[in-house]
């Protein structure tokens, strides 16, 4: 087997599952589609390729989810998260990966944890606060912009909010879109679009178009209190497979 058909192979589950988030289902499982893609393939390669994926995805996703959406909490996240890519861009040659996955691996577990307890207590929803939306978001930007892994610290800021399921993954799609659109520019200053990474982007997007679809289905169909606890489950455990990355390759 070829390695870009190995590469593939092992894409098209990462994608899928890509799409699922992307269709507002699963809290942030996209973020392992960089990790599975790095297996035959290097981070850096793996996430370029996502990128033009990601980006069609948002536009399935916005059509989709038109009309459900918090514009207040986009618009308190946003700044922080243009931030946040700045900082990712200026640094992007000098990022130690594995320090990267730990920290993000440790948002994931410590917030799942903790708003699983919180809803057990029956804690009311937090309130917005531009201070924690602009740290929250910032960490967001940078994070999604070295390895599309901006989803906990999004839900971290966003999910104590309770915002009615649709709501949530709607306000979700757009953030995303607008970060996932920015990231176009410096990604082509660091010469990541060569034609042959964009080739393979070019193959998966019907796989990609398909994921999203089907998580847009999954979202309508489940109780707000089921999408909640599989958005945290997922959560956990892409946050024990961060951490564990990131510290196998430090150990």
């Amino acid at each position: 087997m070829s390695p870009d058909i190995l590469f593939i192979a092992v894409a098209i589950p990462a994608v899928l599952l890509t799409g699922l988030s992307k269709g507002g289902f699963g809290g942030g499982m996209g973020m392992l589609a960089t990790p599975l893609l790095a297996i035959t393939t290097s981070p850096i390669r793996a996430a370029a390729i996502m990128l033009p994926i990601l980006v069609l995805m948002d536009i399935v996703a916005l059509i989709s989810y038109r009309g459900r959406v918090n514009w207040h909490v986009i618009w308190q996240m946003i700044p922080g998260a243009l931030v946040g890519i700045g900082i990712g861009w200026a640094t992007a040659l000098y990022v130690d990966e594995n320090v990267f996955r730990i920290m993000v691996g440790l948002i994931a577990v410590i917030f799942a944890v903790n708003q699983f307890v919180a809803d057990r207590l029956n804690r009311a929803a937090a309130r917005e606060s531009l201070v924690r939306a602009n740290f929250w978001s910032t960490i967001a930007g940078y994070t999604s912009f070295v390895a599309h892994a901006g989803g906990p610290p999004f839900n971290a800021y966003a999910l104590p909010l309770k915002l009615d399921k649709l709501i949530f993954a709607g306000t979700s799609v757009v953030f995303f879109a607008i970060v996932n659109a920015v990231k176009l520019v410096p990604y082509l200053a660091l010469g990541q679009f060569s034609s042959e990474n964009l080739h393979i982007s070019a193959l998966l997007m019907p796989v990609a178009i398909i994921g999203v679809l089907f998580g847009v289905w999954a979202v309508h169909r489940v109780s707000q209190a089921i999408f909640y606890n599989i958005t945290y489950a997922a959560m956990l455990v892409i946050g024990i497979k961060l951490l564990y990355d990131g510290i196998i390759v430090l150990a």
